[in-house]
């Protein structure tokens, strides 16, 4: 089975590095789904997206991101966030309150986190 080497990266913190079978992300032009061979790319995350990560050993990786790049070559894929979380670290009750704050980042931040949350339970 092929794989390609991924790394999820925030500002603040590696989060995930190692071999997956493919890797999906939001950006500002759609969702893609990048496969082992994929060509050669650079896209805008959006800002309120998610990422999965599909490893080759394990369950799948789910992480809401707040905008940065997605850089793809011939055998990585690189995913580097302004903000990231894992959709398993995300705090529900306090996400859902934030979503009423009057701070536009924070809401932001709230709603990637929720998409991220809703991802992950499917």
């Amino acid at each position: 089975m092929a794989d390609i080497t991924v790394q999820l990266v925030s500002v603040d913190r590696m989060l995930w590095s190692g071999q997956a079978s493919i890797v999906t992300a939001q950006t500002t032009e759609g969702e893609i789904g990048v496969l082992p061979g994929h060509e050669p790319l650079l896209g805008q995350l959006a800002e309120n997206g998610v990422v999965t990560i599909t490893p080759v050993d394990g369950d799948k990786i789910v992480a809401a991101v707040q905008g940065g790049f997605l850089s793809v070559t011939a055998d990585k894929v690189t995913v580097l966030a302004d903000f990231a979380i894992f959709a398993n670290e995300v705090d529900v009750a306090a996400s859902e309150s934030e979503l009423s704050s009057e701070d536009d980042l924070t809401k932001s931040r709230a709603e990637a986190a929720l998409a991220a949350v809703r991802r992950n339970q499917n």
